[in-house]
This record gives structure tokens, C-alpha cells and sequence, in this order.
């Protein structure tokens, strides 16, 4: 994955872009993959993920715990 950007401080979490972002069905991740296959697996099995969320999707602010840790 590149262009990753980390938009919190837990280890592994990183930000994909909602229309670029891709479910695989064969290996159960969500990734950013341009193609038609996973870039992981390879799978065909892949699923946007955009058209599942309703738009205008708004995370909120962050909240003060997260933000005191």
C-alpha cells in the first residue's frame, strides 16, 4: 500500500479513501487496490466498498479520550 497516511498513533491503523477502498472476499481485508484482483491474494473476489456506505459520511471529531492518550 502506498500513500498510506496515519491519522492516529495505535500501531496498524492506517486511512484509505472511502472510493478507493476494496473489500476482498477470499482473504477478509480492505484494501486500496487499483485493480481487479486483490493486491494481496490476487483473488478476483473484490468488492467496493463505497456504493455500502451512504453518503455524506462524516467520522466526527476524535474523541478526548483517544486524544489524551
Amino acid at each position: 500500500m502506498c500513500n498510506v497516511r496515519m491519522i492516529r498513533t495505535e500501531p496498524g491503523l492506517v486511512s484509505i479513501p472511502l472510493e478507493k477502498a476494496v473489500y476482498c472476499e477470499n482473504c477478509k481485508i480492505v484494501s486500496s487496490s487499483g485493480r481487479q484482483r486483490c493486491g494481496l491474494c490476487g483473488s478476483e473476489r473484490i468488492v467496493r466498498m463505497a456504493p455500502l456506505i451512504p453518503e455524506p459520511w462524516d467520522p466526527g471529531p476524535v474523541p478526548a479520550l483517544a486524544l489524551a492518550a
